[in-house]
């Protein structure tokens, strides 16, 4: 349920109408907007009666929530929720922020050298992963700890902040004292536990879509972590499980526009994971830029023919330089522009 306030609501009207909710047994979550405040009722599964609320002064509607995701919805919020992980990289705003990277920090000179490559090239932020879920126990995965001390090292050279993923509880608190933002993978989409924990957390999360999940499912994972009261959270499409083996996965474009018109939350696209196939990376990210993504996710490698993992789908650093002054051509058609990365900003 969410309770509109009348433009000329004064704060004491708004902190009566979340005293009401508390008595009613509810929380109370107030949203200054643009316009007028709304306050959130959080933490009812049915219909609430209403109208103890709309008698209140200063209360110009309430209006019930018909989805089953509540915070994420542009039911409960119409305005963007512009997501910042770094002083001038926010996604959901008019600029589309690229982060590019390996998928697996391997060696200190390795991730050093992606991240002056990515950096160079124009890219927003550094992808690593210093703890890899692989599908196989007896693939590379990860550094572990050392990968997120390499991470920091990178972004002290290169000013790249950081998103790299969490696997559980404990590895969310070790990856939140050096990461920017929080990936939370598609194998733990649903890993509600690990969903609460980074949501407790507060720093920004990029949360992927399951290999198997619905466009409901990918926000009903998002509830969990805005519930916790973090509502810093990115969504990302990257390509879903179909029949046809010919690619990787399924790269759903269909799904930006679809989760942009149900939530307020940005959604970006990972054109890597979502064809599996590097020659597929450009031309799938070209689309997503087009499709209106507010971000790109992309693997680059200084020599993927020896990454670790995933050097398949891994663009070579002139492959990412390409994508990148690609992208911005296309942004600017469709009156958006591509973040200037770390490079830029500092010739500016």
């Amino acid at each position: 349920m969410l309770v509109v306030m009348t433009h000329d609501a004064t704060p004491e009207q708004v902190v009566r109408v979340v005293k009401v909710i508390e008595e009613m047994g509810y929380q109370a979550c107030p949203m200054p907007g643009a316009q007028r405040t709304s306050v959130g009722l959080v933490g009812n599964d049915g219909r609430v009666d209403g109208s103890r609320l709309e008698s209140l002064d200063g209360v110009a509607e309430v209006i019930h929530v018909s989805k089953p995701y509540k915070q994420v919805s542009r039911e409960w919020r119409q305005e963007n929720t512009l997501v910042t992980i770094a002083p001038g990289v926010v996604f959901g705003g008019e600029e589309i922020p690229i982060i590019a990277g390996p998928c697996s920090v391997e060696s200190e000179q390795q991730i050093l050298l992606a991240a002056r490559q990515v950096r160079d090239a124009g890219g927003a932020a550094l992808r690593g992963g210093a703890y890899k879920p692989r599908s196989s126990p007896y693939s590379f995965q990860g550094l572990g700890k050392q990968g997120p001390q390499l991470l920091a090292l990178a972004r002290r050279e290169t000013g790249l902040p950081i998103v790299t993923e969490a696997l559980d509880d404990e590895g969310a608190h070790l990856v939140a004292e050096v990461a920017d933002c929080i990936q939370i993978g598609a194998r733990n989409m649903q890993n509600y536990s690990l969903l609460r924990t980074v949501g407790r957390i507060g720093k920004p999360v990029l949360l992927k879509r399951g290999m198997s999940a619905t466009i409901t499912d990918l926000l009903m994972s998002a509830e969990y972590i805005l519930a916790e009261g973090n509502n810093q959270v990115i969504l990302c499409e990257r390509g879903i499980r179909s029949f046809d083996p010919s690619t990787r996965n399924l790269f759903d474009l269909t799904a930006i526009p679809l989760v942009q018109k149900l939530s307020h939350l940005p959604m970006v696209a990972d054109p890597s994971h979502g064809t599996g196939l590097r020659d597929k990376v450009l031309p799938m990210g070209r689309a997503a830029i087009a499709a209106g993504a507010d971000g790109l996710l992309v693997e680059v490698h200084p020599d993927p023919d020896q990454a670790l993992s995933d050097g398949g789908q891994s663009l070579f650093p002139d492959q990412f330089a390409r994508l990148v002054r690609e992208a911005r051509t296309i942004a600017e058609a469709i009156g958006r522009s591509v973040a200037p990365g770390t490079a830029s900003a500092a010739r500016g």
